[in-house]
């Protein structure tokens, strides 16, 4: 297998066009790699809106990722005709005062509402580039995210989180590893609130017959509890229900043409989501099918968790 691979350099930057982003935002770290380099492995990092930092990955089938490191987040993946499979809301901001809205957030430490903001902070901070890779025509490039007095003032924890995004020619696939650095123990909950570019009212999904579910539909902060009975489930209406122990495989049709398979490991359990006339601007246009991990996740000091998933169109 031919892999090619990048050393990174936390004060250089030689990206094209770079050098000027770079003074902008002091304390982002990038790799140290010139043009040449950079075009062989498929990796590129550039201005996005609001003048944010990108990289762009591009398979050798021409196939294309973008991710903002601000809040580590995907926010386009294009297959080789051109087809974006993800969504961007418009009212979605590039200027660091709020999350963007859409693409694949994280949701780290907490996901939903609880002791924390909500959805956690990871979707808040700038995330770092330390790796990239060319794995036969397969860009790769792996972002991390540690403790700060910012994330210590919200959770006052020490830990590191690697975030792997490989994009293929019909595949975009995602690694987090979170590791306890502390020296307590900790626990957290997460999500990758994936938006993905549909017709809401054509949309569906199927894999989810027969598992628990927290409807939180009629009453968010009272959830009903019951069970899927439905083999292909829809988007009539404000979706928003929690599949505890989902399969490791859900298959979505967009209602656009576009099958796509939901693959993962270690993400438990799965959350469909559409807002429905609470945001009347958008919701015809995008569901959310999420890879969740509810429960806490209990990390002693040195200890990790890892999870994948696999987004891949037939």
């Amino acid at each position: 297998m031919a892999v090619v691979s990048t050393p990174f350099s936390f004060n250089t930057l030689t990206f094209p066009n770079l050098r000027r982003v770079n003074s902008r935002f002091p304390g982002m770290a990038f790799a140290s790699v010139n043009n040449k380099e950079a075009a062989s492995l498929g990796v590129r990092v550039t201005e996005g809106e609001g003048n944010l930092p990108k990289v762009v990955l591009t398979s050798g089938s021409g196939s294309e990722v973008d991710i903002y490191l601000f809040g580590g987040c995907v926010t386009s993946w294009k297959v080789a005709n051109g087809k974006d499979l993800l969504f961007v809301r418009p009212d979605a901001v590039f200027n660091k005062k709020k999350p963007i809205s859409g693409g694949i957030p994280h949701c780290f430490p907490q996901f939903g509402p609880g002791q924390i903001q909500q959805h956690g902070f990871a979707r808040n901070l700038d995330w770092s580039v330390v790796d990239s890779e060319n794995v036969e025509g397969s860009p790769a490039v792996t972002l991390e995210l540690k403790d700060s007095s910012y994330s210590r003032s919200i959770w006052d924890f020490s830990f590191h989180a690697l975030y792997k995004i490989t994009l293929s020619t019909k595949g975009l696939s995602t690694e987090l590893k979170v590791t306890n650095t502390d020296n307590r123990p900790f626990s957290f909950t997460t999500a990758l609130h994936t938006y993905f570019r549909a017709s809401a009212s054509g949309a569906s999904v199927k894999g989810l017959k027969g598992r628990r579910t927290l409807n939180k539909g009629p009453d968010p902060k009272n959830p009903v509890e019951g069970s899927e009975e439905r083999e292909v489930v829809t988007f009539p209406g404000y979706v928003d229900c929690i599949y505890l122990e989902a399969p490791s495989e859900l298959h979505l049709d967009n209602g656009l043409g576009d099958l796509i398979s939901i693959r993962n490991t270690n993400w438990s359990d799965a959350v469909l989501w559409n807002p429905y006339l609470t945001m009347e601007a958008s919701y015809k246009d995008f569901v959310c099918v999420e890879n969740a991990k509810i429960g806490n996740v209990q990390l002693e000091p040195q200890q990790s968790w890892t999870a994948t998933q696999n987004l891949s169109i037939g």
